[in-house]
């Protein structure tokens, strides 16, 4: 009899290649870095838009000595109303002036003869910016540099001038809100004002 061959059965073997074996933990430290982002230097702060020009916020700590209103709180009006005076024009066209937009009326006072509807007013600049004519006619504008003139489009005046307003609304006693509202009478203004100024108060 013819001896029996012994069969063997090939072992079926997983070959990887080289190549995706070595590919496999790049691919594990790249899914980490993507869901783990510790590198802090890479999170902005700040956007662009946010910065506070350098040179205001001496004169916003200034006012929030005097009148007690959160000079952030002052930052934050400041860039809603005219961008930290970076607006083309600085007056509105319904006629609020200077860096922190001022209806005449509300700066001069809403006494004064001229003074009606939404408080542009006919007030002559003489009368506009004499510091006896507002306290006579019960206004909010303030000659912050000592020069004899409360002007709304002087940055100083017109920073002091806001604090002052904003203070005498509320703004020192635990009412921010109905402060910010009275400034403007919009509640997305509040909404966009508080924003800011949060952002300002964690950022400095």
């Amino acid at each position: 009899m013819a001896a029996k061959k012994k069969s063997y059965k090939k072992r079926k073997t997983n070959k990887r290649s080289p190549i995706l074996i070595l590919l496999i933990p790049v691919v594990i430290i790249a899914l980490y870095v993507l869901t783990n982002d510790h590198d802090d230097k890479k999170k902005p702060t700040k956007t662009p838009d946010m910065k506070i020009p350098a040179q205001y916020i001496p004169i916003y700590k200034a006012a929030e000595k005097k009148y007690g209103v959160p000079w952030y709180v002052l930052a934050a009006h400041h860039r809603v109303e005219t961008r930290f005076s970076t607006m083309k024009t600085m007056v509105s066209p319904v006629g609020a002036e200077g860096p922190m937009q001022f209806m005449p009326c509300t700066f001069v006072g809403w006494k004064h003869p001229s003074c009606s509807g939404k408080g542009k007013g006919n007030i002559p600049k003489e009368e506009k910016e004499n510091p006896a004519v507002i306290r006579k006619y019960g206004g909010y504008g303030v000659d912050a540099d000592g020069d004899g003139v409360a002007d709304p489009f002087n940055i100083y005046d017109a920073i002091f001038s806001a604090a002052n307003y904003l203070a005498h609304n509320g703004a020192t006693n635990g009412n921010l809100k109905k402060a910010i509202y009275a400034y403007n009478h919009s509640n997305e203004y509040v909404k966009e004002v508080l924003y800011y100024a949060k952002e300002y108060e964690q950022a400095f």
